[in-house]
């Protein structure tokens, strides 16, 4: 099953706020993404499960690091991403210039990062009411019920936040602020 960026988030979250739980049901949603990562990079080699594992458990003992407030899969990334450079200097593996960039690039890291970036850019310009139920419900992925609940107002409250924070959105991408 493949995760989405919220869910995984939120996986993280509760492992870090001590739900053990939570934390090994990550560490299993972790390891196809990894096999994939290596697999994409590493063409049949035997040691992509060892890289899994030392990645998995890299994000375990490196788990204080992770802002909350990042994507999540940019940080992961970013660790597999290490592992693997480790890896080619353990082996000395030679590796063609032409494939380098696209051995290093973290899946969709930039276009992430970029993304998160304007978006956090374009939300600041509204009131906080507004740009938390965007985010809560458009971005994270929570009903309306489940982002009413966490911000502790209503469900109409979130449904009129989001219809006129989006409304402010669009009038000012189109110039009309």
């Amino acid at each position: 099953m493949r995760h989405s960026e919220a869910e995984l988030r939120a996986l993280m979250t509760a492992g870090l706020d001590g739900d053990a739980a939570t934390h090994a049901a990550l560490l299993r949603a972790l390891v196809p993404l990894l096999r994939g990562f290596f697999r994409r990079r590493m063409r049949g080699d035997e040691d992509i499960e060892d890289l899994v594992q030392e990645t998995l458990i890299a994000i375990h003992t490196k788990r204080g690091t992770y802002d909350r407030d990042r994507p999540f899969t940019a940080w992961l990334y970013a660790i597999a991403r290490y592992r693997l450079i480790d890896h080619f200097r353990r082996r000395r593996v030679s590796v063609p210039i032409e494939e380098v960039e696209a051995i290093l690039l973290t899946e969709g890291f930039e276009e992430a990062v970029t993304a998160r970036v304007d978006v956090e850019r374009l939300l600041s310009g509204l009131s906080g009411k507004q740009a938390r139920a965007i985010r809560d419900t458009h971005l994270e992925g929570l009903s309306v019920a489940e982002a009413a609940e966490g911000a502790r107002i209503g469900q109409s409250d979130v449904k009129i936040s989001v219809h006129r924070g989006l409304k402010a959105l669009a009038a000012r991408l189109r110039g009309h602020e």
